[in-house]
């Protein structure tokens, strides 16, 4: 009975589960700390700021949902913005992803040399993404640039990449495919999680290779597609880098994305308050697409445990 009580007076901290619940947030707290201060408190701060009239040299004036009328209705460069941005992520997404993954099934293969195939192909992705852009300025250079004179070289006349309305974006297009070996160590880790049970199985019903990659390997695969999806279109609404450095948004805003626009209105503009409106309306959009995605997920994303 003495025991009993006892055991009801401990404090939870005193406990098993509560020590290790207590050694758990100890180690978490500096990472808490840091969102809190430099992600929660930052948000609150723009959500603020995104119904004032503010310019950083003097102090915020309310102005209500202004900021958010004049983007939706008097701001034709909002409207530019996220248009050049939708067709960035609906080609370069999926494109993305397919090229990624075709790398892993490649390399997933008993081919020669595959170690210094996989280093080959996951290697640009690490590569920092000015140094990126300014290696494909020079590539794509008009007139002097390495692939102008390929295709001068076989007769062929090149056209200005990055100066013409109709190729500018195309070619930053082109450009992303660089880090499409990005996600191949996520791939490669779920082609080679797949159960060789599965294909043994598929194989004594006949199923060709094309049928056991339909059925067995992409359904098994499936998750980690959704999680690059996720992720890429979340990083195709921020591109700026490339953008900003190669073209600064031209020509005639061919390649203004939604990130730069943002940009040009906080810091060159000096309109902050206008800005931490786009801020938050590229929030909600991104958020949007994401529950999207996750809501439709359930029509082609198999998790074994189902």
């Amino acid at each position: 009975m003495t025991s009993q009580v006892t055991t009801r007076k401990r404090r939870w901290w005193q406990t098993m589960a509560g020590r290790e619940a207590l050694a758990g947030y100890i180690s978490i707290l500096p990472w808490l700390l840091g969102f809190l201060l430099w992600g929660i408190v930052p948000m609150l701060f723009s959500a603020y700021y995104s119904f004032t009239d503010y310019d950083i040299l003097s102090p915020p004036q309310f102005i209500g949902l202004d900021n958010y009328v004049k983007m939706f209705t008097r701001d034709k460069l909002f409207w530019q913005s996220l248009k050049v941005t939708a067709i960035y992520t609906l080609v370069t997404v999926p494109v993305g992803i397919i090229v990624g993954y075709s790398l892993a099934l490649l390399v997933n293969q008993k081919v020669k040399g595959l170690s210094f195939w996989r280093t080959t192909f996951y290697l640009p992705a690490v590569v920092p993404v000015l140094a990126m852009a300014y290696l494909f300025s020079y590539v794509f250079a008009h007139q002097y640039g390495l692939v102008d004179g390929i295709l001068k070289s076989i007769g062929v006349t090149p056209p200005n990449w990055f100066g013409s309305p109709r190729w500018a974006l195309p070619t930053l297009m082109l450009l992303s495919l660089w880090k499409a070996g990005g996600g191949l160590i996520l791939y490669l880790a779920a082609l080679q999680g797949v159960p060789t049970i599965l294909y043994d199985a598929a194989k004594v019903d006949g199923a060709n290779a094309w049928q056991r990659f339909w059925n067995v390997t992409l359904p098994m695969t499936s998750p980690v597609i959704l999680f690059t999806l996720i992720i890429g279109v979340i990083n195709s609404f921020q591109v700026f880098t490339s953008a900003f450095v190669i073209t600064d948004g031209g020509p005639v805003n061919s390649t203004l994305f939604y990130v730069l626009h943002l940009y040009r209105k906080a810091w060159q503009q000096l309109e902050m308050g206008y800005a931490a409106a786009l801020a938050w309306i590229l929030f909600i959009i991104i958020l949007s697409l994401t529950i999207l995605v996750m809501r439709t997920s359930a029509r082609w994303v198999y998790y074994r445990g189902e």
